[in-house]
């Protein structure tokens, strides 16, 4: 392992502050967490949430599972390692956002409680939101668009989670979505209510 740089000196005690540029906002930074498996509606979920919150006046960034891997992780694979560095990335750039004072929307299955543990420790308790969508393996098999569970079933696919890879559910998540029970219209407008007011501006 290469020896840390130590020609390295951060100037973060001559910026603005976050609390500066959530004055200016007038909103509360926080990074939603959406978890869940493949086709559970975290996406749909996610631009719906956004476009609500715009239409509210808020400043917002989807951060996507698909959209991450072909930009700033497209080194990456599906190993548990890279899996790890997957979402130890999409943590420090969502920091970068919260800093920014931007509510941040991510998207991403993040299968393992040790994983998601990893994101909040970088965020930080107090603004990372877990929201677990969650529906039955079968239904997320039903919706299976992009046909990767096929592929996954047969062997096309390796360490895919649900169905070769595990999938460990939230132990205490800010809020749980069944979206096999409701409507989209109605996941959307419930994780609405829970996040308004925490991303509200107070003073």
């Amino acid at each position: 392992m290469a020896s840390k740089a130590t020609n390295i000196h951060p100037v973060f005690d001559r910026i603005l502050t976050r609390t500066d540029k959530e004055k200016m906002l007038n909103q509360r930074a926080k990074v939603i967490w959406l978890t869940g498996l493949s086709g559970s509606g975290k996406s749909t979920i996610a631009i719906g949430l956004e476009r609500k919150l715009q239409e509210q006046g808020y400043l917002t960034q989807i951060l996507d599972g698909d959209n991450v891997r072909t930009g700033i992780n497209n080194n990456l694979g599906f190993s548990d390692e890279d899996r790890t560095e997957n979402i130890r990335r999409i943590a420090e750039v969502s920091k970068l956002f919260l800093n920014c004072g931007i509510i941040t929307i991510n998207s991403f299955v993040s299968p393992t409680v040790a994983i998601r543990e990893q994101a909040r420790q970088i965020i930080g308790e107090e603004d990372f939101l877990e929201v677990y969508i969650n529906v039955p393996l079968e239904v997320a098999e039903q919706r299976d668009v992009k046909g990767l569970y096929k592929k996954a079933r047969a062997g096309e696919i390796k360490d895919f989670t649900g169905i070769n890879a595990p999938f460990e559910a939230p132990e205490n998540p800010f809020i749980v979505l069944n979206t096999h029970e409701m409507t989209k219209e109605e996941s959307v407008e419930k994780l609405f209510q829970a996040v308004i007011g925490k991303v509200q501006y107070s003073g």
